[in-house]
């Protein structure tokens, strides 16, 4: 149930452009992190190439885009590895996106802890439990 805020800056334009990225990170965080997408919520924001700055230029005189892209996720739920995978498929897949990307792009996981975040007015960790009940062996049966 991750929250994954996408901020962009390209030349390329497209009616379909936030659709397209908002698809493809939803894919790869399925993918990759192994995020449910029925409860993954994207959030995307074009930025003015001008006033994005990277290297002491704008990305405008570059004629570079870039993104930052902030995921939140339970603690523990992804590996290094997956990690480490997901932020180079999202470079690769971004750079298709958006064109020639800078150096300077970044993708944050913000890894939170279970019982101070959630979603639908319950927490991680209280969905974990309510789960674990659900399944529990009926002891009173015995």
């Amino acid at each position: 149930m991750p929250l994954i805020t996408v901020s962009y800056t390209s030349s390329r334009q497209s009616p379909s452009l936030k659709a397209d990225i908002a698809n493809a990170v939803s894919e790869l965080t399925a993918k990759i992190l192994h995020k449910d997408p029925k409860v993954t919520a994207i959030i995307v924001k074009s930025v003015d190439a001008a006033d994005w700055f990277a290297g002491g230029k704008s990305l405008a005189e570059q004629k570079l885009a870039s993104y930052w892209i902030d995921i939140h996720v339970s603690e523990g739920t992804n590996t290094k590895d997956e990690k480490a995978t997901y932020l180079a498929a999202m470079f690769k897949r971004m750079g298709e996106l958006l064109g020639p990307l800078h150096h300077e792009t970044y993708l944050h996981v913000d890894e939170v802890r279970g019982d101070a975040y959630g979603f639908g007015g319950l927490t991680q960790e209280r969905r974990y439990i309510a789960g674990k009940l659900e399944v529990a062996p009926d002891h009173a049966a015995a």
